[in-house]
């Protein structure tokens, strides 16, 4: 029995949550990836009208904190001025993008390159109305076989097993088939509209895969064993300089307490980045920086 009576307060900005020092809103970034100058612009909302800072979260995403409301509501002003970052593609499913993903997955290391499952899974999310419904502690986790993510509690992902399959997860137990990755996208949509359907949309109903009477197993239909192969770890990777796979480098920057201020945002400006990504463990990578 689950023994809940709402459904989930997690924030976004349409539904900030209400913390001592003011409100308080988190932005999904679906793989951790996010454009530097949508960073930036993040950062002088913080800075108009919350705390001053922008902070990291331990899912590889965004939130900005302190900022004044009424009645639990932010002003139209604050609301606009987040939403033209462009960091909240679709307000319907803001709180429900949460996908994890190895950050340095199609750069350096791992078997398979996830990015443009990402990118796939992302538009299939967002455009099936069903899974507005998902919690926003639904956790997908996409790892490319390095093992880095592959300890993570989760809902549903994947783990590669080569440069063209993976092994589809199911909670925090259950393995499913292995999967081409051009499928993965529509299966892991599959997997969480069936998730929804069974879990239905009551106050009470589960948030998690592991909350349902049958687990994993009962969206999987027929779960496999899990594979050798997909029991990998690895730690973060390391601060500093990393090489790519294409000759170029990557910083691995370390943000302090996850807090991304002016100072660090000055930083990172200087090393004229096309990308960044923000990982889980609250750090950011500057990608495809020329090796000089």
């Amino acid at each position: 029995m689950i023994g809940r009576t709402r459904r989930d307060a997690c924030p976004g900005v349409l539904r900030p949550w209400l913390a001592d020092d003011g409100a308080l809103v988190r932005l999904r970034l679906p793989g951790g990836a996010v454009a530097p100058g949508a960073l930036a612009e993040l950062l002088r909302v913080a800075e108009r009208h919350g705390d001053g800072a922008v902070y990291l979260t331990s899912r590889a995403n965004l939130q900005v904190r302190g900022l004044a409301h009424t009645d639990g509501r932010l002003s139209d002003e604050v609301v606009d001025a987040v939403l033209a970052t462009g960091l909240v593609p679709s307000p319907t499913h803001e709180r429900v993008r949460n996908i994890m993903v190895s950050p340095l997955t199609g750069r350096s290391g791992g078997r398979a390159d996830l990015r443009p499952v990402v990118g796939d899974f992302d538009a299939r999310l967002c455009g099936e109305s069903r899974l507005s419904a998902l919690s926003g502690r639904f956790l997908f986790v996409l790892d490319d076989g390095r093992g880095d993510l592959a300890g993570r509690d989760l809902d549903l992902g994947l783990v590669a097993v080569d440069a063209e399959f993976a092994q589809l997860r199911a909670g925090s137990t259950d393995w499913g088939a292995v999967v081409p990755l051009g499928k993965a996208a529509e299966t892991l949509t599959a997997l969480a509209i069936a998730f929804v359907e069974q879990a239905g949309t009551a106050p009470d109903s589960p948030w998690h895969v592991d909350e349902l009477d049958s687990g994993g197993a009962g969206l999987l239909g027929v779960p496999q064993d899990r594979r050798a192969d997909t029991r990998v770890s690895s730690g973060p990777p390391p601060l500093g300089k990393i090489a790519q796979q294409d000759g170029r480098v990557a910083e691995h920057v370390p943000v302090p307490d996850g807090r991304l201020d002016a100072h660090l945002m000055t930083e990172l400006d200087a090393l004229s980045p096309r990308e960044l990504i923000v990982t889980p463990w609250r750090t950011v990578v500057v990608p495809d920086l020329e090796n000089a």
